[in-house]
């Protein structure tokens, strides 16, 4: 996803105005965009995060709560961020393997619970 401004650009719109109210102005217009391009990572990162609970759901059986509570302890014992445990876990289905790390978590964890 590109970013709509990049620090360079923020710079440069923000020394490039001539009145405090214009620099007021594009100073809320800079920060709008910033918010703008966190909602939209959340977002995506939301839609790929609910995918993975559900293939976990489907695999394991557990409950949606469970299935979280499994993302998030995979999340944290590989010390990777829970976006991208679920964008590799979802990009199986596309034929691509699922990391060593991420796969030995998931079976210890997995099996844990079930205990």
């Amino acid at each position: 996803m590109r970013r709509l401004t990049t620090p360079r650009e923020k710079q440069r719109l923000l020394t490039a105005v001539p009145s405090a109210d214009d620099a007021a102005l594009l100073a809320e217009v800079v920060e709008l965009r910033a918010k703008n391009e966190q909602l939209e990572q959340a977002l995506a990162s939301r839609a790929v995060i609910d995918q993975a609970r559900g293939m976990v759901m489907v695999l394991a059986p557990c409950s949606r709560e469970q299935a979280w509570d499994l993302l998030m302890d995979v999340s944290q014992h590989c010390n990777v961020k829970l976006r991208d445990v679920a964008t590799a876990l979802v990009a199986t289905t596309k034929g691509r393997d699922l990391p060593e790390g991420i796969r030995r978590a998931l079976r210890r964890l997995h099996a844990l619970e079930r205990r």
